[in-house]
């Protein structure tokens, strides 16, 4: 007897699918674990780290150190230009006890300042997670503010800031050269003679041949132990041959024809 589709038990109702909330999006990381991959464009390794760090900090660089250094961000060349400023500005180290990873975190915030980021956007992009945390327990934008200015008004940032400054000359290079041209004009078609004559006076003093200065070499020479011996013993071998030649047991064309022997040559002899 063939069966019907209906002669067949009701299916047993499913349970619905479970909704997954949709994802919080997460605060970008500054740090990676130890096993990311490197990217290899643009990134640096130990060997460049201990290069370009004073030799007193150069036992710090550690693989988590390069590779925190490397994926600093995920725009590629904001990570490269921090990498380069972390290059850049170790001189600030070489005077100061910091620690290599306050110093990374003080170049991060310098090079977010330096794009254009205010205080807490750089601060943010230099903390993600501090800063998620903060906002996260409901800290006020006054809590907030200070702790940016904490960290914006220490020393070693500071300092870093020091050495990203570009001196107002170069900075207002296309400036000078406005003025120049506007003395220029004033001194040919100004209509008061005495504009004209400032004018050309104003262009000699800045246009000038720079002059040129004789360089002070001083050369100077410390009086150290090793000097100090060598130099008594060439005093009491000079005693002792002049001792000999009065004596008669050396003749003077021996003195000069002497010379100085190591212990090494002492010993072959």
């Amino acid at each position: 007897m063939t069966k019907s589709l209906f002669d067949n038990p009701p299916l047993a109702p499913q349970p619905a699918a479970a909704v997954t909330p949709p994802s919080v999006p997460q605060p970008a990381q500054p740090a990676v674990a130890a096993s990311a991959p490197v990217p290899a464009s643009g990134s640096l390794t130990e060997d460049d780290l201990k290069r370009a760090l004073p030799s007193h900090l150069r036992a710090s660089v550690t693989p988590n150190l390069v590779n925190t250094l490397n994926q600093i961000s995920t725009d590629p060349i904001v990570a490269e230009n921090i990498r380069e400023n972390f290059i850049s500005y170790t001189a600030v180290l070489k005077d100061g006890k910091f620690k290599t990873e306050d110093y990374l975190s003080a170049v991060a915030y310098v090079s977010f300042k330096l794009m254009g980021h205010s205080n807490e956007d750089a601060y943010a992009r230099t903390f993600p997670q501090r800063y998620a945390a903060l906002i996260a327990k409901g800290a006020s934008k006054k809590d907030i503010s200070a702790y940016v200015s904490a960290f914006a008004r220490g020393k070693l940032v500071n300092l870093v800031l020091e050495q990203s400054l570009v001196p107002t000359w170069v900075l207002n290079q296309d400036i000078h050269q406005k003025a120049i041209n506007h003395l220029a004009n004033l001194m040919v078609n100004a209509n008061s003679e005495k504009v004209q004559a400032e004018a050309a006076i104003g262009l000699l003093t800045h246009l000038k041949k720079p002059e040129v200065k004789g360089g002070d070499l001083k050369i100077t020479i410390d009086d150290n132990s090793g000097m100090r011996e060598m130099r008594d013993m060439l005093g009491r071998l000079a005693q002792q041959q002049r001792e000999l030649i009065e004596s008669g047991q050396m003749k003077t064309i021996d003195v000069a024809a002497s010379r100085l022997i190591n212990k090494d040559e002492a010993t072959d002899v």
